[in-house]
């Protein structure tokens, strides 16, 4: 899928916002070394925007830099695994590393897919969403167990390889995977949110 064949708002990157406790802030051009400044133009001219997200913290190791960018559009943009479903997988793995940043963008981008609110608002508070179709049931039995118990059961394993074959089965490992390298990312560097927007998600107890 060329970038132009992709609606705009599944591209949402907000624009992070400053703070003092942002430990990796924004580098300007003349502060980037010269292999950090080739991937930040690779990137514009891949993506059609200038870096955001957790890319203005990944900048600061241009391979790991542009391995994710390979991998992240791929499972966004190329993997055969409906976008609702995708989206659905980033919330559950955003929610189990309580990553504000990570879940206010794909929030917006899971609701622009199809996800039901009422799901998203579930997940955000923990628990397991009501009245969930066959596919979303599948992902979401596979992404909770994949992030709770490092593996899934056959039963889960055979329900995901039923619905996207094999394949389906290692993009949905690569989702959990790739979002939850993001997530401790954007938490060890503590990039703040847009400004003016308030933590979605509540730290779980205990």
């Amino acid at each position: 899928m060329s970038q132009e064949d992709i609606a705009p708002e599944m591209k949402i990157m907000p624009k992070v916002g400053s703070s003092p406790d942002d430990r990796m802030p924004p580098l300007s051009p003349e502060q980037m070394t010269d292999d950090q400044r080739a991937v930040a133009e690779e990137f514009k001219e891949k993506r059609g925007f200038e870096i955001g997200g957790p890319f203005l913290t990944l900048i600061r190791s241009p391979e790991i830099f542009k391995a994710a960018d390979h991998l992240g559009r791929y499972l966004r943009f190329g993997s055969p695994i409906p976008s609702k479903l995708k989206e659905l997988a980033i919330l559950i793995t955003a929610r189990r590393w309580t990553q504000q940043y990570e879940w206010y963008t794909h929030r917006q981008v899971a609701m622009h897919a199809g996800l039901a609110p009422e799901i998203a608002d579930a997940i955000a508070e923990g628990r397991r969403p009501d009245n969930l179709a066959e596919d979303e049931d599948a992902v979401y039995r596979f992404c909770t167990e994949v992030h709770a118990n490092g593996a899934v059961s056959d039963a889960t394993y055979g329900r995901v390889v039923a619905l996207f074959g094999e394949q389906g089965v290692i993009d949905l490992c690569a989702i959990c995977g790739h979002y939850s390298t993001l997530a401790m990312v954007l938490n060890v560097a503590r990039t703040p949110l847009p400004e003016g927007v308030e933590p979605p998600l509540k730290a779980f107890p205990g």
